[in-house]
């Protein structure tokens, strides 16, 4: 596998993902791939020279602490559940410069990003029930690997429905104690981990509102708390709010055992101030799970979280759900084209950030994975005091602009030069 933990064995599926045929021929362009290749550091990794690769690579992914970002070694038996159970697997690890007065603070942090497993057409029990079979293995593997904190896919216990604008798929929404909960509950007692969910949440106490939560599951199997997803899209006539609205929790963070961690439920991560937030609540890691398709968003997908690490000096994981999912009645999306059945390939390329600005490669864009870091949380004060971003930033002033520009009779302040309306 690119970058990560070598894999010397490629199943028949995965050289479908690629397009790739057994024989060993020049791959062709499959499903989610790139003219045949499962990411763009593999399509890179196979076109360049190595040299050339190298030079590529750093200018793609930065340094970390001066160099690149290293693979990381994982057990035999992860590597063999990966191949066994059909899913990708990379694991990098993030270093820090030794300190005078701390030790390093190390921690093995997990995304998990999956596709659908039966029909959308199957009853909502059974096709709820494969998934959270699939999830079982994949946390297993997690484990396995020594994995300290794992973050799933935004509702990833459900096929993406939210743009079909139809009721039906509420039913797979659930209590914040709810079926899938129980299940990571009792895999973080197992494990030992923290476990990050986010889900479809049915609010039983306040008339069954419907939200898109994540539960924050600690490593003794309780509950830590929860996260509702701050902003909502409104693209075209996809519109999420037919299901649930902006969240009411603000922006928490959660002190674990294992670090603060923060949530930032996919379409938070094109707003700059609701990463700002969870930086200033002291977040550490901040896990943006995600349902995203590549028409839409994919030349974003690279910038945005990796923008966020380095403003806020905190690291980011970024998670996107894969595959592409088709439903039994046709739908539009407001982009002018006709009814379609699905709402386009999810493309997957989960990765994690850092506040040096170095990251990983990414996951297949085209199968399930699980990618694992390393990290030393050490580095986000380090890179507070080499930048003073927190020093040097003018909070009084963002203040005040905000405060004038909620009032209605907000004016912009704007210089118009004397002479641009003078007639000549």
């Amino acid at each position: 596998m690119d970058g990560g933990c070598v894999r010397e064995e490629v199943s028949e599926d995965e050289r479908k993902c690629r397009g790739e045929q057994a024989n060993g021929e020049k791959p062709t362009a499959g499903e989610g791939t790139i003219q045949g290749y499962e990411s763009l550091q593999q399509l890179l990794q196979a076109n360049l020279k190595p040299e050339i690769f190298q030079e590529v690579s750093r200018l793609l992914l930065g340094f970390n602490c001066g160099k690149a970002v290293e693979p990381l070694g994982l057990p035999e038996s992860a590597t063999q559940a990966s191949m066994r159970f059909d899913f990708d697997l990379k694991a990098f690890s993030f270093s820090a410069d030794k300190e005078l007065l701390r030790e390093p603070r190390i921690v093995r942090v997990g995304l998990i990003q999956n596709s659908i497993v039966l029909p959308t057409t199957a009853p909502i029990s059974e096709q709820k029930s494969a998934i959270m079979n699939k999830i079982n293995q994949m946390v297993d593997a997690a484990a396995e690997s020594g994995v300290n904190i794992l973050c799933l896919q935004e509702a990833w216990m459900m096929p993406f429905a939210f743009c079909t604008r139809e009721k039906k798929w509420c039913d797979f929404a659930e209590p914040i104690n709810g079926d899938s909960t129980q299940l990571l509950q009792k895999l973080a007692q197992k494990h030992n981990i923290v476990i990050i969910s986010p889900i479809l949440e049915r609010d039983i106490n306040h008339g069954e509102t419907i939200w898109n939560t994540a539960v924050v599951i600690g490593n003794h199997g309780n509950i830590i708390g929860k996260h509702r997803k701050n902003h909502i899209p409104r693209v075209g006539d996809f519109n999420e709010s037919n299901y649930y609205m902006e969240g009411d929790t603000g922006h928490p963070v959660f002190e674990t055992v294992f670090g603060k961690i923060a949530v930032n439920i996919c379409y938070g991560r094109h707003h700059p101030l609701n990463w700002l937030a969870f930086g200033l609540n002291g977040a550490e890691i901040v896990f943006n799970p995600s349902a995203t398709v590549g028409e839409l968003s994919e030349p974003m997908w690279p910038i945005e979280a990796r923008n966020a690490a380095i403003a806020n000096s905190y690291f980011v994981g970024s998670i996107n759900r894969v595959g592409t999912e088709i439903f039994p009645n046709p739908f539009t999306s407001g982009d002018g084209k006709p009814q379609h059945n699905d709402f386009g390939h999810f493309y997957g390329s989960s990765y994690f950030s850092a506040p040096d600005a170095s990251c990983t490669p990414c996951l297949s864009r085209c199968r399930d994975g699980l990618i694992i870091a390393e990290m030393d949380l050490n580095l986000c004060r380090q890179l507070k005091d080499k930048w003073g971003f927190r020093m040097t930033a003018r909070y009084e002033m963002y203040s005040a602009l905000l405060s004038s520009y909620m009032r209605p009779d907000f004016e912009p302040q704007v210089v118009t030069d004397p002479l641009l309306h003078k007639r000549s």
